[in-house]
C-alpha cells in the first residue's frame, strides 16, 4: 500500500521551478492566514484548488496525461478550469499580500508602479485579451500538430501546462472580481455572460472530437498508451470531458459572478459608481468647454 502511494506521489517529471513557485505560494498563504481572519470554507477551497494543481503537474498522474488522450483532457480541465476557479473563488489576494514581508511588500508596490509592469498588466488583465487568451489556449493545444509538438518536446509541454494555469487564473480573477468597475476591470454584467461565451467554442471542439471516426492524436500511440482499450473510445471520452464537465464548471463560474453582481446591486455600489463616473465626465466636459 505504501509503495503504491509513493509511486503516485513521486513526480513523473520533476520541476524545481514548479516546486519553488508552489511552495512559495503556500507559504505566503499560511503566513497570511495567521495575520488575517480567513473563513475556513475559503481556506479549504484554496487548498483543494492548489492540491489539484500539484496533483496534475507534479505526481505520477502526469505520466497518464502524457500517454492517454482522455487522461490528458482531465489534466487540462483541472488546470484550466476547476483548479483556477477554486483558487480565485477563495479570494486569496489579500491573504497572499498579508503573507509577504513588509520590506518585500514595499518593493513590490514600487515595482508595480513601473511602466514595464504596468504595461504588461494592462495587456494581460485587459478583459478582451484575457477572454480570448483563455479560449485560445484551449483550442490551440487541441490542434493535432500542436499536441504532437507538446508531447515530443518537454519545454513545449511545460509551457502548455503553465499557459493553461496562468490563463485560467487571470480569466477567473476578472470574472469573479467582487468590486464594481472601476476599480474592477470587467463590467459586472459581462462577468456573468463571459463564461457562456467562452464555453461555446469549447463545446463545439468537444463535439468534433467526440464524434470523430478517425484517430486525431496518433502521437499517444507513438508515446505508448497507458491503457489497452479502443483508441476511438478513449478519444470519445476525452471529447465528452471537454464538452460536459468543462461546460458545467464554466456555468458554475457564471453563477458565482451573478451572485457577486446581485450583491453589488443590492448594496447600491453599481449605481453609485455609475453616478460618480457621469459626474466626472460632465466635469471634464465643462472644463473642456471653458
Amino acid at each position: 500500500m505504501m509503495s503504491i502511494l509513493l509511486k503516485w506521489l513521486v513526480p513523473w517529471e520533476f520541476s524545481w521551478v514548479f516546486l519553488v513557485t508552489f511552495v512559495l505560494a503556500c507559504t505566503l498563504y499560511v503566513r497570511g492566514t495567521r495575520r488575517l481572519a480567513v473563513p475556513r470554507s475559503r481556506q479549504l477551497t484554496f487548498w483543494i484548488g492548489m492540491a489539484m494543481v500539484y496533483a496534475s503537474l507534479h505526481t505520477y498522474f502526469d505520466y497518464y496525461a502524457e500517454h492517454e488522450f482522455f487522461m490528458h483532457r482531465i489534466q487540462q480541465v483541472l488546470l484550466h478550469h476547476l483548479a483556477p476557479l477554486l483558487i480565485i473563488a477563495a479570494y486569496p489576494g489579500s491573504v497572499l499580500r498579508a503573507g509577504v514581508p513588509l520590506r518585500a511588500r514595499i518593493w513590490l508596490r514600487w515595482l508595480a508602479r513601473t511602466w514595464p509592469v504596468r504595461l504588461v498588466a494592462a495587456v494581460l488583465l485587459n478583459p478582451t485579451v484575457a477572454t480570448l487568451t483563455f479560449v485560445a489556449f484551449i483550442l490551440v493545444w487541441l490542434i493535432p500538430h500542436m499536441q504532437t509538438l507538446a508531447m515530443l518536446d518537454w519545454r513545449v509541454y511545460r509551457f502548455m501546462n503553465w499557459s493553461m494555469v496562468v490563463s485560467g487564473l487571470i480569466y477567473w480573477w476578472l470574472v469573479l472580481d467582487h468590486r464594481p468597475r472601476p476599480p474592477g476591470r470587467m463590467i459586472p454584467g459581462m462577468r456573468v455572460l463571459s463564461p457562456g461565451i467562452t464555453m461555446t467554442p469549447q463545446i463545439v471542439a468537444g463535439a468534433i472530437v467526440t464524434f470523430s471516426k478517425t484517430d486525431l492524436y496518433p502521437i499517444f500511440e507513438i508515446c505508448g498508451r497507458a491503457f489497452t482499450f479502443n483508441v476511438l473510445t478513449g478519444q470519445l471520452i476525452g471529447g465528452v470531458i471537454m464538452w460536459v464537465p468543462a461546460a458545467i464548471i464554466e456555468s458554475i463560474g457564471g453563477l458565482l459572478a451573478l451572485q457577486q453582481w446581485l450583491r453589488l446591486s443590492r448594496s447600491g455600489r453599481i449605481r453609485r459608481e455609475s453616478g460618480q463616473r457621469r459626474r466626472a465626465a460632465a466635469a471634464r466636459a465643462a472644463r473642456s468647454a471653458g
